[in-house]
Order: structure tokens, then C-alpha cells, then sequence
């Protein structure tokens, strides 16, 4: 995996890279959601979307947007996300990256 500076895109950028079907233009469009788009709710509707039949380094970012969502907003749909987070534990190939997400929705989002 690469890392990069994580920009901030606008609204419509970002809805045109989730669509687009290129994977590296997914990947940054969840990380710049995540990290500068003020609706968290739509951030996360997006996460929990990309879970289910995405490539898996898409599900991986989506799994670990979710856990930047509550760092720096301090707040998701905890019941809907540690649902479908817990599900994904069982996965080998995701299961440290949905356990490093529960780790931070833990130590930041208020239960």
C-alpha cells in the first residue's frame, strides 16, 4: 500500500470517483470524505455500501474510514456500523483493519 497526502475534493468529485468503478479513485475519494466532508452520514452510508461487494482493498479504506468517521467527528451510527463491523471479523483477509476501526470507535464515539 501507498500513502499519500489526503486532500480535500469537493462533494461532487467525490460521488463521481465513488462511481467511477477505478479503484484508486474510490480509495481516495473515502479518504478524503472521511477526513474533510462535514456529513458524516453520508461518508458513512458510502462505508457500509462499499462493504458488501467491493474489491478488498476498497473494503479495507471503507472499514478504516469508518473508523477515521469517529475519530474526527466523534460520532456515527454506532449500532448499524459495530453490526455490520462485527460481521466482518469473522474475515481474515479485513479482520485487523475492522479491529483497528473498533478500537477507534471505542476510544471516540461516546456509547
Amino acid at each position: 500500500m501507498q500513502y499519500g497526502e489526503i486532500l480535500p475534493m469537493s462533494r461532487e468529485d467525490a460521488e463521481r470517483f465513488l462511481q467511477s468503478g477505478n479503484e484508486k479513485a474510490i480509495i481516495d475519494a473515502l479518504l478524503s470524505s472521511a477526513y474533510y466532508d462535514t456529513d458524516w452520514r453520508w461518508v458513512q452510508s458510502n462505508c457500509l455500501r462499499l462493504l458488501d461487494d467491493s474489491p478488498l482493498e476498497i473494503r479495507r479504506i471503507a472499514v478504516t474510514c469508518l473508523g477515521h468517521l469517529a475519530r474526527v467527528h466523534r460520532t456515527l451510527d454506532a449500532d448499524k456500523v459495530l453490526q455490520k463491523l462485527t460481521a466482518l471479523k469473522a474475515d481474515p483477509s479485513i479482520s485487523g483493519w475492522v479491529e483497528d476501526a473498533l478500537d477507534d470507535i471505542r476510544t471516540f464515539v461516546p456509547h
